[in-house]
């Protein structure tokens, strides 16, 4: 190898013509990165024309005026079709004994008094009609207890089971979809809603319960965002108190209390249960139990709407949250379909700096469902209204707390 000191030394005119020979080669780059930039344009914007197409309008700010408002109160479900009764045996009689007929014995007739013969039938007589008005009190039915006055419920009509799907946009472009597992047997619930966020992880909410005199009853709340721990909330229904593992503090739980979630499939279920009650102006208030608090949240009915979803335009009832306090400028509107047996098509939240998180239901609308009796003998769908079993996700996408 030789020596630099050796190197002839280079001229003017040799360091002109490497440049020249460099210059080709750098624009060559340029444009093969140019190229690059374009194809990748070219390709996102192909892939929104596909997938963004789906363009609802935001919801408005114009709210109607309050004209019912309507608090937790028992309710009253569907009536469930009665077993047909068992058909009952009537046992065969037995052949009566046949009796035989001993001859008489001789009777010796005692002559007596003729008034104590009169006394004694008088007596007799007396008697026997003692006995007969007995037997006739003993006869007439008891008088009927008058009914104990009841109070009406509200009309509560829990939605069947399904797996549910959800677009997820995020200020109008498509994200990754969402889904929620809902099973509901007529006692017990469960709800899971799993939300990818690309680069964080997941995020799953989930609820458990059972069905109560209030309706969906929770009884642990929890919600686990990207790789960060559970936080869970466990309704205790013993001593009236909402328990945290966030927070050591405690809340008083309130009848009908809901959770961020469950709180959309009672809304559902009253709905469904009673859909002309809730027309524009009627206001629903919920106790809802957050991961560390609880508030009360109040959904006026706004009005009847057309949403467009993939599957083309559907039908759905609109709904908003009131602003919880003053200067509350976060809020969540949900569309209800009734030919998705009233279920969310949409849901919108809203953040103060004007960001709109959307779930938006995907796919064809469901058939009408019959009910079906799984293993055990529990019906996993209602009768005459739609199983939305191959759709959905109702829930929305939290930043952080609506």
């Amino acid at each position: 190898m030789p020596f630099p000191l050796f190197r002839r030394p280079q001229s003017a005119s040799d360091s002109s013509d490497a440049l020249d020979a460099k210059a080709p080669r750098r624009w060559g780059r340029w444009a093969l990165v140019l190229l690059a930039v374009l194809a990748l344009h070219w390709g996102a914007a192909r892939w929104v024309g596909r997938n963004g197409n789906v363009i609802n309008p935001p919801p408005v700010d114009d709210v109607p005026v309050q004209v019912e408002l309507l608090t937790a109160k028992p309710v009253e479900q569907a009536p469930v079709p009665a077993p047909a009764p068992t058909p009952v045996v009537k046992p065969t009689p037995k052949p009566a004994p046949v009796a035989t007929q001993k001859p008489a014995a001789p009777t010796i007739s005692i002559p007596r008094d003729e008034p104590d013969a009169q006394a004694t039938a008088t007596a007799a007589a007396v008697a026997s009609a003692a006995s007969a008005t007995a037997a006739a009190q003993a006869a007439q039915p008891a008088p009927p207890v008058p009914p104990a006055p009841t109070v009406p419920g509200d009309k509560f009509d829990v939605p069947p089971s399904g797996e549910l799907r959800y677009d997820t946009l995020v200020n109008g472009m498509m994200n990754q979809t969402g889904t929620i597992h809902w099973i509901n047997d007529g006692q017990h619930y469960e709800m899971v809603v799993s939300i990818p966020i690309p680069f964080v992880g997941p995020y799953v909410y989930s609820s458990k319960g059972h069905i109560d005199r209030f309706g969906v009853a929770p009884e642990q709340y929890s919600e686990q965002r990207g790789r960060r721990a559970a936080d869970v909330t466990v309704f205790d229904r013993e001593t009236k108190q909402l328990v945290y593992t966030r927070t050591p503090a405690n809340n008083p739980l309130a009848d009908g209390a809901q959770d961020r979630f469950s709180v959309f499939m009672q809304l559902a279920s009253l709905v469904r249960g009673a859909p002309d009650t809730y027309k524009p102006g009627v206001t629903r208030q919920f106790s809802v139990a957050d991961n560390d608090s609880s508030e009360a949240w109040s959904f006026v009915t706004v009005a009847d709407e057309n949403v467009q979803a993939r599957g083309g335009s559907v039908g759905a009832r609109h709904f908003t949250r009131l602003p919880r306090r003053e200067g509350d400028r976060r809020r969540i509107d949900v569309w209800l379909a009734p030919s998705l047996g009233w279920l969310p098509v949409r849901i919108v939240q809203t953040e103060p700096n004007g960001m709109q998180i959307e779930l938006l239901w995907r796919g064809k609308l469901p058939a009408l469902a019959t009910p079906v009796a799984s293993p055990d003998g529990v019906e996993t769908g209602a009768p005459g209204t739609p199983d939305a079993s191959d759709e959905s996700a109702p829930g929305p996408l939290q930043t952080e707390k609506p």
